[in-house]
């Protein structure tokens, strides 16, 4: 297990509160941090797993919670990393369970004290009110980096690498790809996926193929496609994370997953003593400040302007609830 030392920012003593409405309900705040324990199945470098572990830092520093993690984490290993925090006193332990399911939720129920808060492709179970689940719901972002891409795209021919074809993963291509063919419905998309969720090499080399077939922007759902991107003078849409400092003539744009209001609502219920099974998934809508369009950077002034103003419109009907963006997760196919 790897410990984070950082400043422990520990919020007032005195018993603050809130008026709730007529009600005059009172809240105290607490005093101490959330002892909090983060398991990952890859390195935090990794784009979704980072954003986990940036929110997680942010609380951290804000003196709501006292964290450390286990990264690189194997799925047969998963439900032992787990019982170690469970037994060390977290009262909240945050991950990524999707290769471990069945056996996290085992876990789960032996400790009915502790609360979970787990990336999963499958919903909360009422019989196990301490485990919460929680995933990526960025379509909306992707939708919007889709506009862009389908107004960048010359060739109308655009390559999308992914690691799995799981509903978390299915959703951001399938809005990417209905914002790419609302510039051009002609459009058409190479889709792969990699068998991998950190496998650098293996992304630029199925990007490659790509490219060679005729693509002229890349998808970038993992790492290694923007660098097949950059080596061929190329342009690629990043996800999850803003690479465009990384990227400056490559990422023209990214869908950001911000986690922070994932995380912030698990936290207060932890506080306030009523944290419960529920989907987490909603917080990372765009109405709740869990997603949004990564600054053009370098290309600001370079995507036509036609695109820019749908780009504009599209986000204040998302946030509005004027205009939905479909979820679907069904597996993508190449079209």
């Amino acid at each position: 297990m790897t410990s984070i030392n950082r400043r422990q920012l520990l919020a007032s003593t005195g018993a603050t509160a809130l008026m709730m409405g007529t009600f005059g309900a009172q809240r105290a705040f607490a005093a101490e941090p959330i002892k909090t324990a983060g398991i990952y199945t890859v390195p935090v470098e990794q784009q979704w797993v980072s954003r986990i572990h940036k929110a997680a830092l942010t609380a951290q520093e804000r003196g709501d919670i006292a964290y450390s993690f286990s990264e690189n984490v194997s799925n047969t290993d998963y439900a032992r990393v787990m019982r170690e925090y469970a037994e060390a006193g977290n009262k909240l332990i945050i991950g990524e369970v999707f290769g471990a399911e069945q056996e996290a939720r085992e876990v789960a129920a032996d400790y009915p004290d502790v609360a979970f808060l787990m990336g999963s492709s499958f919903k909360e179970d009422a019989a196990l009110p301490n485990f919460a689940v929680f995933d990526n719901y960025i379509q909306d972002g992707s939708y919007l980096s889709g506009i862009i891409a389908g107004a960048m795209t010359k060739s109308a021919n655009i390559g999308m690498v992914g690691g799995f074809p799981i509903p978390e993963v299915n959703r951001l291509m399938h809005a990417f790809m209905a914002g790419a063919r609302e510039m051009n419905p002609e459009i058409t998309f190479q889709v792969s996926f990699i068998g991998s969720w950190f496998d650098p090499p293996k992304a630029k080399e199925t990007a490659f193929a790509m490219i060679e077939n005729g693509a002229d922007i890349l998808y970038a759902e993992r790492f290694g496609v923007s660098d097949a991107a950059k080596e061929k003078g190329i342009l690629a849409i990043g996800n999850v994370i803003d690479t465009q400092g990384d990227y400056p003539d490559t990422v023209v744009a990214s869908a950001i997953w911000h986690f922070e209001p994932t995380l912030d609502k698990a936290i207060a219920e932890v506080q306030a003593g009523s944290f419960a099974a529920a989907d987490y998934g909603v917080y990372s809508f765009m109405n709740q400040g869990g997603t949004s369009l990564a600054p053009l950077g370098t290309f600001d002034g370079k995507v036509p302007a036609a695109a820019m103003e749908l780009v504009a419109k599209r986000t204040e009907e998302i946030k509005s609830g004027a205009f939905t963006v479909t979820i679907n997760d069904e597996e993508p196919k190449s079209s």
